[in-house]
């Protein structure tokens, strides 16, 4: 079984719709029977719209169209990347890219903390924290995508090697990679079942489904850790993105059917993840 979703707030579906939007621009009509779909009223979706422009989330592309605002772009590049995230990795060497965050700003820490996570990255000791380096680009490309992310410029952004026994085994322990490769087979096997069922529900009720599952198995994937072997299961991990992919197609066609919109998906936590 799939679990139940959170079902969206209008600000969330509205991000995700401009995600997804072919042309990057999304109307206000458009938005509104989107979000109708799941029940929001129009009211809630104009109040939605107004403050996410005061927050610099969206702005005026034409009258009555939006775009992502300032705000938004540089975190929604992140979040838009994840059927990309596989080719962002590489083998590993047993290297750790290490962040220390000690006496930055503590009005920043949950840009921080969001950034950290988006990158897989765990604290090892205060301050200290950690993820193998098998990103792509090694430390130089963690160091642009945490600061894109809004890190502070003064964090220190590193390679460790050749950790102390203790602490390497620590390092290990910080994901529990038994788990993950546990979720992606299961997870999978959900989603191939739902899609053989799709065709027997509702236009409406189909479309609502594939917006809330598909949102989160991508939200899943944005905030996966990427670990390398021995660590996590990478074949599971690929299958499970090669059917999220799949499933995300097999949604579009349905909203295309529905509303003619492309399905929002950015993912919900992924939309959060532009507050």
């Amino acid at each position: 079984m799939i679990s139940k979703p959170r079902p969206p707030t209008p600000r969330s579906l509205i991000l995700n719709l401009l995600l997804a939007a072919d042309d990057a621009t999304l109307g206000a009509r458009e938005a509104i029977n989107a979000c109708a779909l799941f029940g929001i009223r129009e009211n809630s979706v104009r109040v939605a719209l107004v403050r996410l422009s005061a927050a610099g989330m969206v702005e005026a592309a034409e009258r009555g169209r939006y775009r992502l605002g300032p705000a938004a772009v540089g975190l929604a590049g992140e979040v838009a990347n994840w059927r990309d995230a596989e080719r962002r990795t590489r083998d590993w060497r047993g290297d750790w890219i290490a962040v220390h965050l000690a006496k930055l700003p503590r009005r920043r820490a949950h840009e921080h903390e969001r950034a950290l996570s988006m990158l897989g990255l765990r604290e090892l000791d205060p301050g200290l924290h950690l993820r193998p380096d098998n990103l792509a680009g090694g430390v130089d490309a963690v160091r642009t995508r945490l600061a894109t992310l809004g890190v502070d410029e003064r964090a220190a952004v590193f390679v460790i090697r050749h950790l102390d026994t203790a602490r390497e085994a620590r390092a290990r322990r910080l994901w529990d990679g038994k788990h993950l490769s546990r979720l992606y087979r299961e997870r999978r096997a959900a989603l191939e079942r739902w899609m053989t069922r799709a065709d027997a529900l509702e236009l409406e009720v189909a479309a609502r489904e594939a917006y809330l599952h598909g949102n989160e198995a991508i939200r899943q994937l944005v905030f996966d850790p990427w670990l390398p072997a021995p660590l996590v299961d990478v074949d599971a991990r690929r299958a499970y993105v090669a059917t999220v992919k799949r499933f995300d197609d097999f949604g579009h066609r349905i909203w295309r059917r529905l509303h003619q919109l492309p399905l929002p998906t950015g993912t919900e936590h992924g939309a959060h993840a532009l507050h």
